[in-house]
């Protein structure tokens, strides 16, 4: 396989993807589907036939993939072939499967006070209760900045999130109290030449970029940890017991759906079959 035919055709699904505006974590992930296609044929995916498309799906479901990352792969290597190729015979080929509806696994308000408690630092309960207290992804948490904190309307804008959209989530008076608390002891390093107003609340380790999602999943295993919760539960589990409670707290499912940021109203329906009945 020609290293220079990969590259130009690279090149050309950079391009395809950046007339389209998708994200930089969208376009690596484009790449890194459609590099496995290409390892798997051993050549140009340009040299690809419908049989290489059903032996590769084949492939997929045969080395133990969930279905959730099997439909993902196909999504990518689908734009690959519609658009940059545009191989309609290689489209025709591509199928998804139906994903299993799984309740989401939520913890009990007794879970949530006891993670946020044993917090270990001033900036792990900030982050986390921005992900319980607010529904925030830990996408949308790390990238939050000093503009996005309207105290004035208690209000917190979230910018571009998922799906290029932005909206905005309920900020109590406690969470702006606590994020005035780390507003003065947070780093400040990385703040020379930067306005106030765009400067990172949870800055990260080189100048001009933040806090790494990464890194507050290890804080939040470490903080689950010492909070005793042994069932598996990971940080998106705050988004869903945000939503679970506020469920049962009698809130509007609607507004619910406007605070997740929910393209669909059964998505956030899901959240009316979650409970604390096992435990």
């Amino acid at each position: 396989m020609s290293k220079e035919v990969v590259s130009q055709l690279r090149q050309r699904m950079i391009e395809d993807m950046n007339a389209r505006k998708l994200g930089k974590q969208s376009q690596r992930s484009h790449i890194h589907s459609c590099k496995r296609f290409a390892a798997f044929l051993k050549r140009s995916p340009e040299a690809a036939t419908p049989d290489d498309v059903r032996h590769f799906q084949l492939h997929l479901v045969e080395s133990g993939l969930s279905i959730c990352n099997r439909n993902r792969i196909m999504t990518r290597v689908k734009f690959l072939v519609r658009v940059t190729l545009r191989r309609l015979d290689l489209v025709a080929e591509i199928y998804h499967l139906r994903e299993p509806q799984k309740i989401p696994q939520v913890m009990s308000p007794d879970e949530t006070r006891r993670l946020l408690a044993v917090a270990s630092s001033l900036k792990a309960r900030v982050m986390l209760s921005l992900g319980y207290g607010c529904g925030l992804r830990a996408s949308e948490v790390v990238r939050l900045k000093a503009k996005h904190i309207d105290s004035a309307q208690n209000i917190i804008r979230v910018e571009q999130s998922k799906g290029r959209k932005d909206r905005n989530v309920m900020l109590s008076p406690e969470m702006l109290a606590l994020l005035r608390q780390w507003w003065k002891v947070r780093p400040t390093r990385w703040d020379a030449g930067v306005p106030p107003e765009e400067r990172w609340l949870f800055p990260g380790r080189k100048p001009g970029q933040p806090m790494t999602t990464r890194q507050l999943n290890r804080l939040f295993h470490e903080t689950a940890d010492g909070a005793g919760i042994r069932k598996g539960v990971c940080l998106h589990t705050l988004r869903h017991s945000f939503a679970t409670h506020l469920l049962e707290r009698g809130a509007d499912i609607r507004i619910i759906q406007a605070l997740l940021g929910h393209d669909k109203l059964d998505t956030t329906a899901r959240y009316t079959r979650a409970g604390f009945g096992d435990g």
